[in-house]
């Protein structure tokens, strides 16, 4: 263990390294249909290798948690600010219950146990896992009037209490949340992530990594003319309501330029390209050839901002009446979102300024269309780190901000204040899509090397006083946490489903995590479900929990 200790001295790095291989891997393993996870197992194996005795810069933790919480709240900003309505109602409900159930059980097992106000106070900061208690109930503590050798007793008990329930604190909101949670709905965190971002898209299937529709939307095919001999190509293509395209031409082996009054003749080898129940009634009388050498042509999708002036709150049937007939020719509406959130390609669905149209058809098409919608958004793969850098300074400097109520010195923290100045830089790259790219792949990397680092540390620094003092203390102040962290969760979750209708396990785990600032837990969440749909009720609750739960320290003082 001696040599493990040396090396960890030298390189503390390889400790944090060290417990995410490892944590990975034990959070792979079944134990029959239970999984602890990435996040849960890299928390176990941090306190594992902790006994070698290592420790992390705190400055360290504090990064990572910032990175991924900003992280969190760009994906999930859009649609944060989207749902702000009397439905999030529902959401400072369950955080306002579960504060309050926390509050009632810490106060009941000090009562039955006999704790003092400092190992009481420690029992609520590390089983809930909420670090701000430690500051308020110490606060409090030193304003009882109390001798100051006691007040030192009394302080030094709420850091031992919270050092021995911390650890399970994290552990256990990991298992109720990502584990009991979705047998409790009978519903996978995945699949009900599926179902919930179906609903958001009007019904319409989301597809996961690497899948593809079976049946595309949009298509191409080649015919040989027989009954539309005779027509010109605007006619055919007007028969078919516009929904199709004719893009290549070729009679007795030559290739002719599809122009409007070109008149087809019969034999003649046509591409097709179009919306698919157009293209196949194009071709019902079964006069499909399978391939034609040399009428071949590269179509391309273009994303457009839409800012057409007087066209603002204009619907897609409207918008297809008012644009010219030449304008709009060849161009076909693939995708469209709002803030991030995907549109229904549907008739009366409206446009509104700021909304991104992907354009389908061919280069010189959809060029044609992104100059008239708007202008043209350029595909990066690269993070604005200038935004990004800002975003983070910017909630590092609100969580400074402490308004004193009362006596009780009230903060978000830089985790709130990162989480606020994520959701609102990620709202304003939804409006503004020009500024502020972060790709997907970006974002995940740093939700999950942020969350997983954060905890390992959390583990590295904590384990090892943990086990020493529930060496000294016994196993009371250890079980008392675990049904200080269990007990609320369960009648929370309870509450949400029963009361509160939650009916989506995803949607119900993201605001229970959230209410109990269970930042390891959301971030298993968010592992399971492979979605940002957890993210929304998560921010509320977070928001208004990280106030609630910091509440709980003078009132346990005062209450014990």
């Amino acid at each position: 263990m001696d040599w493990l200790h040396h090396i960890f001295q030298k390189s503390p790095e390889i400790a944090l390294f060290l417990s995410l291989a490892a944590g990975y891997f034990i959070g792979q393993i079944n134990f029959g249909k239970f999984q602890l996870g990435g996040v849960g197992g890299s928390l176990l194996a941090a306190v594992l290798i902790s006994q070698a005795g290592v420790t992390i810069d705190n400055g360290v933790k504090s990064v990572m948690f910032a990175v991924f919480i900003y992280a969190v709240g760009y994906d999930s900003g859009p649609g944060f600010f989207n749902s702000l309505n009397r439905k999030t109602l529902r959401e400072i409900a369950m955080a306002i219950f579960l504060a309050v159930t926390a509050l009632i059980t810490v106060v009941i097992c000090a009562k039955l146990f006999h704790l003092n106000k400092g190992l009481a106070a420690g029992l609520a900061g590390g089983a809930l896992t909420q670090s701000a208690i430690i500051g308020t109930a110490g606060d409090a503590i030193a304003r009882l009037g109390l001798p100051a050798d006691q007040v030192k007793s009394l302080q030094s008990d709420v850091a031992i209490a919270y050092a021995v329930t911390y650890v399970f604190g994290s552990l256990g909101a990991i298992i109720v949340c990502v584990n009991i949670l979705p047998k409790f709905m009978g519903q996978s965190l995945r699949d009900a992530s599926i179902e919930a971002e179906r609903e958001l898209s009007a019904g319409s299937s989301s597809l996961g990594a690497g899948q593809i529709r079976a049946l595309p939307e949009l298509v191409g095919r080649a015919y040989k003319i027989d009954v539309s001999a005779g027509k010109t190509v605007k006619a055919v293509e007007t028969l078919h309501q516009d929904m199709l395209t004719i893009e290549r031409i070729k009679r007795n082996g030559k290739n002719l330029e599809p122009t409007p009054d070109l008149a087809l003749q019969l034999n003649d080898e046509v591409l097709v390209v179009g919306r698919r129940e157009a293209v196949v009634a194009f071709g019902a009388n079964g006069n499909e050839i399978a391939s034609v050498d040399d009428i071949g042509v590269v179509m391309q999708t273009r994303e457009g901002v839409f800012t057409r002036k007087g066209m603002n709150h204009t619907t897609i049937a409207a918008a297809r009446e008012v644009v010219d007939r030449d304008m709009r020719h060849g161009v076909y509406i693939q995708s469209a979102s709002r803030a991030g959130q995907p549109l229904p390609i549907l008739p009366e669905t409206r446009l509104e300024h700021g909304d991104v149209i992907t354009f389908y058809g061919s280069p010189k098409d959809t060029k044609r269309a992104v100059d008239a919608a708007g202008y043209e958004l350029p595909y990066s793969n690269k993070t604005d780190f200038i935004y990004m850098g800002v975003g983070i300074v910017l909630g590092l400097l609100i969580g400074l901000i402490v308004v004193d109520v009362g006596g009780v010195p009230l903060t978000l923290g830089s985790g709130g204040g990162c989480l606020l100045a994520g959701l609102l830089f990620g709202w304003m790259r939804g409006k503004h899509p020009m500024y502020g790219a972060m790709p997907s792949a970006a974002s995940q990397l740093l939700k999950d090397f942020g969350l997983a680092a954060f905890v390992a540390v959390v583990g590295l620094n904590s384990g090892l006083q943990a086990v020493v003092t529930v060496k000294q203390s016994g196993m009371t102040i250890f079980l008392l946490g675990v049904v200080v962290t269990v007990l609320p969760l369960v009648l929370t979750m309870l509450f949400g489903r029963y009361v509160l209708r939650y009916n989506n396990a995803a949607i119900l785990a993201g605001a229970l995590t959230g209410s109990r600032s269970a930042n390891p837990a959301f971030g298993g969440v968010l592992d399971k479900a492979e979605s940002a749909v957890p993210t929304v009720p998560f921010a509320i609750t977070y928001a208004i929990a990280n106030v609630a739960l910091t509440l709980l320290g003078p009132l346990v003082v005062g209450l014990v």
